[in-house]
């Protein structure tokens, strides 16, 4: 073996045997246990960056360990490929998106494979594949059938410039994130799968994930938002005092009615358009209130705006106290009744709210002694107590009375005990091209009609123009046109697709089946699921991860499966961060823009801002590939392993990598050098056995760093030991041990030594559990209490011996400037502390 580590070379030449030999191609019939390792699959944007780096590198080390422990390990790759960057390259670029896509899976697939990643590429796909998301037509056809699937009309935010539905997240200050047109409120009918029906299951099901960050549950459990409240009704009367029947509410607080101050409808409530129609000002209001957000996390940001009815509710247990009813900008509709009463002591929002419209704020939950009517802190009190200034209720904790106004209220006929989920239906209709069409036809006579089930796939058309702003299926002039399956008569197609989503949320069922004739055998599909160690960033622990939950209990609903958890292992691993840089005119640069502090295209200073995540608005992102060039693809893993907790954020440093590459070739060097011996060492054999145990213990808890932590201590136990049988064999067991992390390295060497096979298909080393077991230990001796000397003793030395060894020490000798112990206090295994 030559002094120098050759990476370029070692690279490429056991990518290739990999490839050749199909090395980790699953076997759907292997006899050995199944372990199942996946990583969220990427979206191809262009090319890889650093994040992918660190995310597949510890599902590969995973992967490669299950299968050296005995294990037929599934470890597959695909391509998120639906979305709009897709269609809003085609639309910046003149491209098609399926061109965009196919050219950007091939370089970052071509970019993966260089880093040497123990995928099984035989069950490669993307999602817009036909053969994908054909079956996935299949499937919402499928809950269709089964009730899990309907169309209804619902409120969407629209871009009037480029003619379509924006999410949440795309309006910006109430506009259109690319037009900047006003973004309008519209009712449109949309498709929705019924997850509300599995809500109670999805939010009980988290207790059982125990391999699941807790924070991922808790995000979880927080968004379904299961809570127990009263709907009830207040009688209500308009401004000239005459009855006008009622309006209902909810809340998840009844124990605080006698703190209400107003009650607040929707801007879409019956009772705001009513008054709208008869007020233009109402209704100026109501279509302000439509620009602004339509979920829960802007709402609380927002200012809280009102518009007064005029009316008045009646207090259900006091109707002399009659309260304003406003319409408010922070009440939706699709939450409980679209109607709440207002707690301003006990509620920041509706603190915000009174303190903005002089409404009174009244103490109904005390703090301590606090128990005054009036309110006079700075914000609202959501804390535990008890009630005050309620009637009935005082004294009794928050449970309690919630307990008793329920009650009282059922008793009196104008209130129900109700559940809520915050947890809406899953609103799947997207109006834009690259997705998978909705396959339905839509007829004037037979209505929304399913496509037939050999009529499928529904393939997207190709001769698509993105030259007119809007979804082009609208308006494409024969795709759109089709004969209606059921009356034969003229109709149209559906030129919604599906939310990306969907894609996501049964991919990795596909993985473990892909059957031409449907969408997976349940049979092959059950041997794998569910997935034992699913990685990925922790910015999908809600959507994605309940989508999917969602998606398989809805498969196990219609029997194409039984199993309802897809994931059972989670792990949500750290971003990859990087310097930001600015030009002296403020344009953000990228490294590769940078050399020594300067600009190099105008050879001004550059600004150094913050370390944040890589991303390509910030051009802060790292691209692996020069850098495997350079270092090779052993020393970038070795850094993404190495460098912190793999839960948490790693910043990128040159520094790093190069540490990364030394130790590398520190280790090349160190296994080259066989050191036969014929002696024993029984530390080292120890040692090597210690980390053999350890370094399994660290893979298996996804604890890298610390693997590599236990790697460095054997490789500097070895290299400090004399030649000796132990030697040679904890050099086997060292080459054994990081193989999982340096592949490339191991194959080298193991080739090298003559070896037959792969070490890719070694088995991990065996451990002795009597070489764990430590029989000396290291003693401190003190003096005084402080610490004169440490000595190395067997282990259970008995106390008479270890104060003698004690006294004999030359130091303690020293300390003891002749005086003779007056005691000796003996910690078997610890300690000895000499009183002089």
């Amino acid at each position: 073996m030559s002094q120098r580590f050759n990476a370029l070379a070692a690279d490429a030449r056991w990518q290739r045997v990999w490839d050749e030999r199909a090395t980790f191609a699953a076997d759907d019939t292997s006899p050995k246990p199944k372990s199942y390792v996946l990583e969220m699959f990427p979206y191809p944007s262009g090319r890889i960056h650093m994040g992918h780096v660190r995310n597949y590198t510890m599902g590969d080390v995973l992967a490669r360990f299950r299968r050296m422990n005995g294990m037929e390990v599934l470890h597959p790759m695909g391509w998120d490929a639906f979305g709009m960057p897709a269609e809003n390259a085609a639309m910046e670029k003149g491209v098609h998106p399926g061109g965009w896509t196919r050219d950007n899976i091939a370089t970052m697939k071509a970019q993966l494979k260089r880093l040497g990643f123990a995928l099984d590429w035989t069950r490669e796909f993307a999602t817009c594949d036909p053969e994908y998301y054909g079956h996935e037509q299949a499937l919402f056809l499928k809950f269709l059938e089964a009730g899990l699937v309907y169309r209804r009309e619902s409120a969407v935010n629209w871009d009037p410039v480029d003619m379509t539905v924006l999410a949440n997240e795309q309006v910006i200050d109430g506009r259109g994130w690319r037009s900047g047109a006003l973004v309008e409120k519209r009712k449109l009918n949309q498709w929705f799968l019924k997850i509300t029906a599995f809500a109670d299951d999805l939010l009980s099901g988290l207790g059982d994930l125990k391999d699941w960050p807790d924070k991922v549950r808790l995000m979880q459990e927080n968004w379904i938002g299961k809570s127990q409240g009263l709907t009830f009704r207040f009688a209500l009367t308009d401004g000239a005092g005459t009855g006008e029947g009622v309006v209902e509410v909810y809340t998840t607080r009844p124990d605080t009615i006698f703190g209400a101050s107003f009650v607040a409808v929707a801007a879409d409530h019956p009772l705001a358009q009513s008054v709208a129609a008869g007020n233009p000002a109402a209704q100026t209001f109501i279509e302000e209130c439509r620009r602004g957000g339509t979920t829960a996390a802007e709402l609380e940001t927002q200012e809280k705006q009102g518009f007064d009815t005029g009316y008045k509710a009646a207090h259900p247990f006091d109707p002399s106290l009659q309260l304003p009813v406003y319409i408010a900008n922070f009440v939706l509709m699709d939450y409980g009744v679209g109607a709440v009463f207002g707690v301003p002591a006990h509620d920041q929002r509706d603190f915000e709210f009174a303190t903005k419209y002089k409404l009174p704020i009244r103490r109904v939950v005390s703090e301590g002694a606090k128990d005054a009517p009036d309110f006079d802190e700075a914000e609202a009190y959501t804390g535990p107590g008890t009630l005050v200034n309620s009637h009935f209720l005082d004294s009794m904790d928050i449970e309690e009375a919630k307990r008793e106004v329920i009650t009282r209220a059922e008793a009196g006929g104008w209130g129900e005990g109700t559940t809520v989920f915050r947890l809406r239906d899953w609103g799947i209709s997207r109006q834009r091209y690259w997705g998978t069409p909705i396959p339905i036809i839509h007829c004037a006579d037979c209505g929304a009609v399913p496509v037939p089930a050999d009529q499928l796939p529904v393939k997207l058309p190709d001769d698509v123009s993105f030259a007119v702003p809007g979804n082009p299926l609208d308006r494409h002039p024969t795709w759109k046109h089709v004969a209606c399956p059921s009356c034969g008569g003229e109709a149209v197609r559906e030129t919604d697709t599906l939310d990306t989503f969907a894609d996501s949320s049964w991919y990795f069922i596909r993985f473990a089946s892909q059957p031409d004739d449907k969408p997976f055998d349940r049979a092959v599909a059950e041997q794998w699921l569910p997935v034992g160690q699913y990685i990925g960033g922790v910015e999908h622990a809600i959507l994605h991860l309940l989508y999917a939950r969602f998606w398989t209990r809805a498969l196990q609903h219609v029997g194409m499966i039984d199993v309802a958890e897809p994931f059972a292992g989670l792990f949500t691993q750290g971003m990859v961060t990087h310097e930001t840089y600015k030009s002296s005119d403020g344009r953000w640069l990228s490294p590769a823009d940078i050399d020594s502090g300067i600009e190099t295209a105008t050879g001004q200073p550059v600004t150094v801002g913050r370390v944040e995540k890589m991303s390509k608005s910030k051009k802060n992102t790292v691209d692996p590939e020069p850098i495997v060039d350079q270092y090779g693809a052993d020393a970038v893993r070795w850094f993404m392993l190495s460098d912190s907790p793999p839960e948490r954020d790693l910043e990128w440093s040159e520094n790093g990598i190069e540490g990364a590459w030394r130790f590398i070739q520190r280790l090349w060097r160190l296994l080259a050098d066989e050191g036969a011996g014929q002696g024993e060492d029984i530390a080292l054999r120890k040692a090597a056995h210690r980390a053999t145990k350890g370094v399994a213990e660290a893979i298996e808890g996804l604890q890298f760093n610390k693997a590599v932590a236990l790697i460095y201590t054997l490789a500097n136990a070895i290299e400090k030991a004399a030649p000796s049988q132990d030697r040679t064999a904890a050099l086997g067991t060292l080459l054994r041990i990081t193989a999982p992390m340096v592949p490339h390295l191991a194959e080298e060497v193991w080739a090298a030594q003559g070896n037959d096979g792969l070490i890719a298909d070694v088995a991990w080393p065996s451990v002795d559990p009597a070489l764990l077991v430590d029989d000396e230990v290291t003693v401190a001796l003190q003096v005084n209490g402080k610490l004169r000397d440490t000595i190395v003793l067997p282990k259970g030395l008995a106390r008479e011996e270890a104060e003698a060894r004690a006294l004999a020490s030359e130091k303690i000798v020293r300390a003891m400037e002749g005086k003779a112990p007056r005691k000796v206090i003996v910690v078997p295994d610890r300690l000895v502390n000499i009183v002089a």
